[in-house]
């Protein structure tokens, strides 16, 4: 079949047909005269049902109507891969959304796209009694490049931080610094469920997707005694901002702006849950949140290319110190395994007062892309600790429904929100009008890893900054302290 027969046998828009036709040199005919005419089924351009329902005041994206193609991928990806729409009752006109924003991913257009913070950040930028502070994930580091013609897993991590220097952040920190903090608190947490000294279930579910954690509370939210109630090292990095920095730097909590650079849309949505102001009830002023505004790594590179900066030619910088070391076990958050991996290391130590053997540095069964992977290890004084990795949402529900059936007894779950973890967040760069392909993951995966294998420390309890934030101000993991502010709770929605 011609290309112009494939274009005429489709089910498209009159937008989409014009647009089309003007490409193949088609757009001097009139339907009047078109030969192919009667083939032609125009799509219903207001025909809601083949367009996710995205509600007006969603935190984490917006559909714009004028660029819809009512092509159905947003569809197709939330009920089949997802699995949120169709699996609860709507007919009361109800939105469910989970904010991961994999719809925006595979539109093909500008249909489906994040919420906007640049407004809000470059308003605090150019406020003079504002101090700006900026984390970022370990994620963008290697997908930022992308948007600035590099190859796909490019670590741009010294580049980043200059840019956001040059934008005017007064402090940038990185988030692996409190993905290790993250750890120690949940890895003991994990070790008080496994020795039975806290009174929460097995298996233990980890809680640093938000996306994953509002599909838990939706569908599952039996479970939410399972999760982990660590807050994500977005959410540890903004309390601690607002109130360790804060103290450090003699700042008053309210005049800062803390700004977290994320692969994810779902992080727009959990920075504004309610209970995520601890650091402003520290200060005696609620209405202060720990978290300010999360740009998307795509929009981080629009801001960077407003303000002209040269990106691919920019020199290399450190992040500031106080929260801005990090281990290996830290950076590896980002892929799809990460946590589970990072996480194992240091409740091996925990229960065994030894570092882990180098098979748990390089811990391949819970790496790469399969939907659940399932791993064991024999750890010394308390036998083999069993686990399993989910990523994309549709995998956790397999995984979930295997847990309550009572065919799977894990002792510790990662959940990811989307495919590849953190490197295949909705606010990630895409590589198609599918998203992004596997390739480009294992790409962005591999280079997170490589990094990991690079740095002088890899295990969370050797963070120094982690120590220290310990010795001078929270005292030990899950201490009354960390548990107030570091911690936090789950609503069954």
């Amino acid at each position: 079949m011609s290309t112009q027969d494939k274009f005429i046998n489709r089910k498209i828009t009159r937008k989409k047909f014009l647009k089309t036709a003007g490409k193949l040199g088609l757009a001097t005919f009139t339907l009047g005269i078109f030969n192919y005419q009667p083939k032609i089924a125009w799509a219903d351009e207001e025909d809601l049902s083949k367009v996710v329902p995205i509600a007006s005041n969603n935190p984490s994206i917006v559909w714009i109507k004028s660029e819809c193609e009512y092509c159905e991928k947003c569809v197709k990806v939330c009920k089949d891969k997802q699995t949120v729409l169709g699996y609860y009752d709507n007919s009361d006109g109800k939105i469910i959304c989970v904010n991961c924003g994999q719809c925006a991913m595979v539109c093909p257009e500008k249909a489906i796209i994040e919420r906007d913070h640049t407004a809000r950040v470059w308003q605090a930028l150019n406020d003079s009694n504002i101090h700006v502070v900026v984390q970022t994930a370990p994620a963008t580091r290697v997908s930022l490049g992308e948007l600035f013609d590099m190859d796909e897993g490019t670590n741009v991590e010294g580049k980043q931080v200059t840019a956001l220097r040059q934008l005017g952040f007064d402090g940038v920190f990185d988030t692996p610094c409190t993905a290790d903090l993250t750890i120690m608190e949940e890895a003991t947490e994990l070790v008080k469920r496994l020795k039975k000294e806290i009174t929460a279930p097995l298996p233990q579910f980890t809680s640093c997707s938000p996306g994953w954690v509002s599909f838990c509370e939706y569908f599952y939210h039996n479970f939410i005694p399972n999760l982990s109630t660590a807050k994500s090292p977005q959410q540890m990095m903004g309390t601690l901002v607002k109130t360790y920095y804060a103290q450090k730097k003699g700042l008053d909590p309210a005049k800062i702006f803390t700004v977290a650079i994320m692969p994810c849309t779902a992080k727009k949505y959990e920075c504004q849950r309610p209970e995520m102001n601890d650091s402003g009830i520290e200060a005696g002023n609620s209405s202060i949140r720990d978290l300010d505004a999360v740009l998307t790594t795509r929009e981080l590179a629009k801001m960077i290319k407003d303000k002209k900066i040269d990106f691919k030619n920019l020199k290399n910088s450190s992040y500031d110190t106080l929260l801005g070391e990090s281990t290996g076990a830290g950076v590896i958050f980002g892929s799809s395994g990460g946590v589970m991996e990072a996480a194992v290391r240091t409740a091996y130590y925990l229960l065994t007062n030894q570092d882990p053997p180098s098979t748990l540095l390089t811990w391949t069964a819970v790496r790469g892309l399969n939907g659940v992977k399932e791993a064991s290890v024999d750890i010394p004084g308390f036998g083999k600790l069993d686990v399993a990795v989910c990523q994309g949402l549709g995998n956790g529900r397999k995984a979930l429904d295997q847990i309550k059936a009572g065919t799977k007894k894990w002792h510790y779950v990662e959940f990811m929100g989307c495919r590849g973890g953190c490197v295949g967040g909705g606010g990630q760069p895409k590589d198609g009008d599918d998203g992004t392909s596997d390739e480009t993951l294992k790409k962005r995966s591999d280079s997170l890893y490589k990094i990991d294998s690079n740095k002088p420390k890899r295990l969370s309890y050797k963070n120094e900054e982690v120590k220290k934030l310990y010795q001078d101000f929270l005292g030990s993991p899950m201490s009354a302290k960390a548990k107030k502010l570091l911690h936090t709770e789950y609503t069954a929605r």
